[in-house]
């Protein structure tokens, strides 16, 4: 009964009473010992940092047919939710994954998230994916989906919220436990420990988990480009980004083993090859950068003049680019103008597999 609350909302909007979650036919409650419904406090310090990332929607597939149907355009195995038992914190999965062209170039990044199925209208998937391509994405599933039994209806009264420890230690002091209640999901991000968790909720964020604040969104940001995550269009445009090139098996977002998908053979053969020359890196930028800041991409050149890659997104002085491997240990730059150049250095994630290092 909570998920299938969660699912059908209030109406559209946040701007007035009807926006607010229709709660009489599941109660409120309160963990005990709590200050918010998603953990247990410990410290009267703020452990958690929450990010409203507006540029991120979700779109809900459901349906008989909705699992094969997406299976079968995806990189990767669906998050089955486990069985609802009526637990006090029913399961949630979520997964990482992207959808290909036929060429094997990545269109669109999206998290999953598998809903329990207390009943028909709580079954089926949440996707996240980059705002800007919700309306794409849609035409996209129904090109494929001919006469599968598949409803597809973005939900753009629930928004997505980033959350990060404040410290190493906001695991111990205020701990977090993943579950679906009638007003909001919270889930780890499927991508790397380093990213945190993700929540789904029509309510504020930092009032729902314990000793939690608002954070700021250029943080959030920062600190993703620092980790090498890429996400949304501007780091990974579609039809350009290759996804092995774009750490995709080191994000946990595909799968080598389940069943065609399109763009399948492109991805399985470089992976049997075991040969990627290029990977998408975090990368530092040290000296003057332009008012805009630096181009997508821009030319990253070696000491010699030599091209290592190109730039691809970033912030301030930290982003992502596109490098040959058997480069980045000697110095890169980009050149601003005929007479300046900005030193770049790229760096490997702590969180990479030891064997890549």
């Amino acid at each position: 009964m909570a998920v299938a609350t969660l699912l059908r909302g209030a109406a559209p909007g946040r701007g007035g009473p009807a926006w607010r979650w229709r709660l009489h036919a599941v109660p409120r409650r309160r963990l005990a010992h709590s200050s918010g419904r998603f953990g247990r406090d410990r410290t009267d310090r703020a452990a958690w940092a929450c990010f409203l990332l507006d540029e991120r929607s979700l779109l809900r597939v459901r349906g008989p047919d909705a699992a094969p149907f997406l299976l079968g355009l995806l990189t990767n195995e669906l998050p089955l939710p486990g069985s609802p038992d009526h637990a006090a914190t029913p399961p949630v999965r979520a997964a990482y994954a992207h959808f290909l062209n036929v060429q094997g170039r990545t269109l669109y990044d999206v998290i999953l998230y598998g809903l329990p199925g207390y009943a028909e209208e709580a079954s089926g998937f949440f996707l996240e994916c980059d705002s800007s391509v919700l309306g794409a994405l849609q035409k996209h599933l129904a090109l494929y989906k001919i006469r599968r039994k598949v409803t597809m209806e973005p939900r753009p009264e629930l928004r997505v919220w980033a959350v990060l420890p404040n410290s190493p230690q906001a695991d111990q002091t205020a701990p977090l436990q993943e579950r679906a209640e009638a007003t909001a999901i919270l889930t780890r991000d499927p991508r790397t420990a380093c990213m945190g968790w993700r929540l789904l909720t029509q309510e504020e964020g930092p009032a729902l988990l314990p000793r939690a604040q608002l954070g700021d969104l250029q943080d959030y940001h920062t600190h993703r480009y620092q980790q090498g995550i890429p996400e949304g269009v501007r780091d990974l445009p579609p039809g350009v980004a290759l996804p092995l090139e774009s750490n995709l098996a080191f994000m946990n977002g595909v799968s080598f083993t389940k069943g065609c998908y399109i763009g399948q053979e492109l991805t399985t053969r470089t992976h049997h090859m075991g040969v990627i020359r290029k990977r998408l890196l975090p990368v530092r930028l040290t000296g003057l950068l332009p008012a805009g800041g630096v181009g997508p991409g821009t030319a990253v050149l070696t000491a010699s003049g030599q091209a290592a890659g190109k730039f691809r997104a970033g912030q301030g002085n930290v982003g992502l680019a596109l490098l040959r491997l058997e480069t980045i240990k000697g110095p890169l730059h980009i050149r601003i103008s005929e007479s300046d150049q900005v030193a770049v250095t790229a760096s490997v994630p702590g969180w990479w597999p030891v064997a890549t290092k």
